[in-house]
């Protein structure tokens, strides 16, 4: 149970007004009819105490919701977009806040409230009245910090809403009642009718919550994104027995994500679920190396073996450190650390310019076989300015003499 959440109605009230006036968004209150009300969880962060870079605020108004954005947006400053205009779903663009208008659709305001998703998504505060509706103990679940829903067929007419959960997991530390999980296992095929885009989107968010290890645990223990043997490949780490502490704060937030997601969806799910490129490529190298792990520890890497692996994981190697024994990852990461560490970090004292005047060879292999060459013995220190790699690169092209054009 949370104890620093607002648990009084009259102090979340107070709370829910300080914060209208603050986020400066009260100025539409005049143009929403009587029986408007605010739902969801813009109310649901005041009372965790949770406050958010990005506002999203979902207003419920008995009728002509299209009309009312329109009003609003004529009379003071702010961008107007229908979302829906079949559902009658607008949004207002305000100071920076999203603020979505839509129609009640049921003929009370507990009959809205009963088609959400959670319910700690089903409370409302009646503008006109000032009082918070609470029909499905959404309060109580809040303080529980429960994930539980009034109503299995809501979750099933927008499936993300199974993905959310684990979101709400990685974002608020919330436990999954039994009878939700219970459903989501049965239904979790669903969840590929979904926009891919939806889903990419809530990934995200799981992977880059504060309590986003237990959530991906959580995710895999169910094989949401796969058949039951999907997380047999050796690729797949046991999470909950990784020492997370090596990482600093910064490389958490930064590499983590990308980690976890590595191990929850494979090569084929990811390009499925239309990942980028450049994240589908990391992955693809994670997956190299961990390979060649496999086939031999990394005592037995040669100089080459080695050099390589840090040109492609130089930018995000901290993802990949929990591929190493557990007694190298502390010292890799010091290293790493290190931006002068030639060996973690590959460089050149001259570029390929420098080369092509200087030595008169053309782009091409060559040229960028050089560059390797001279940017490992760098690496490796047998090399220490100008000059030197001047002569390291006479002496590897008299050598590859019949290489060069």
């Amino acid at each position: 149970m949370k104890s620093n959440i607002l648990t009084d109605h009259t102090l979340i009230i107070d709370e829910l007004e300080t914060s209208l006036r603050i986020q400066k968004w009260n100025s539409i209150l005049p143009f929403l009819p009587k029986g408007s009300y605010l739902v969801g969880g813009y109310i649901r962060d005041i009372i965790l105490r949770r406050f958010n870079e990005k506002i999203d605020v979902d207003i419920v108004v008995p009728l002509d919701a299209i009309e009312i954005g329109k009003k609003i947006s004529e009379n003071i400053e702010s961008k107007l977009i229908i979302l829906d205009k079949k559902r009658k779903v607008v949004r207002i663009i305000l100071n920076g806040i999203y603020i979505d208008i839509a129609n009640q659709v049921s003929s009370t305001i507990e009959g809205d409230l009963s088609k959400r998703d959670l319910s700690i998504n089903s409370i409302a505060f009646l503008f006109e009245k000032k009082c918070l509706l609470d029909p499905f103990n959404g309060l109580k679940d809040l303080e529980l910090s429960l994930l539980r829903t009034y109503s299995e067929e809501n979750l099933l007419k927008d499936p993300l809403r199974i993905l959310r959960c684990f979101r709400f997991v990685s974002e608020l530390h919330f436990q999954i009642d039994p009878k939700l999980i219970t459903f989501i296992k049965r239904n979790k095929e669903k969840l590929y009718l979904v926009a891919k885009e939806r889903i990419n989107y809530e990934i995200y968010r799981i992977v880059n919550g504060t309590n986003a290890l237990e959530a991906v645990t959580f995710v895999k223990k169910l094989n949401i994104f796969g058949s039951d043997d999907l997380y047999k490949d050796s690729f797949f780490l046991e999470l909950q027995k990784i020492n997370y502490s090596e990482l600093n704060k910064n490389e958490k937030e930064k590499f983590l994500p990308l980690f976890f997601i590595s191990q929850i969806l494979d090569e084929v799910s990811l390009e499925k679920l239309k990942f980028s490129k450049v994240e589908i490529a990391k992955i693809k190298l994670l997956r190299k190396w961990h390979y060649l792990l496999k086939k031999k520890s990394i005592e037995e890497f040669n100089e080459l073996e080695i050099f390589e692996l840090h040109q492609e994981l130089e930018m995000f190697l901290p993802s990949f450190i929990f591929y190493l024994p557990e007694n190298l990852r502390f010292d890799w990461l010091q290293r790493w650390r290190d931006k002068d560490d030639k060996l973690f970090h590959p460089s050149n004292l001259i570029n390929g310019d420098v080369i092509k005047k200087n030595f008169k060879i053309k782009d091409g292999p060559v040229l960028g076989e050089l560059l390797n060459y001279l940017s490992k013995e760098l690496a490796y220190k047998r090399l220490n300015n100008f000059d030197e790699a001047i002569f390291k690169a006479k002496q590897w092209i008299e050598q590859n003499a019949p290489k060069c054009d």
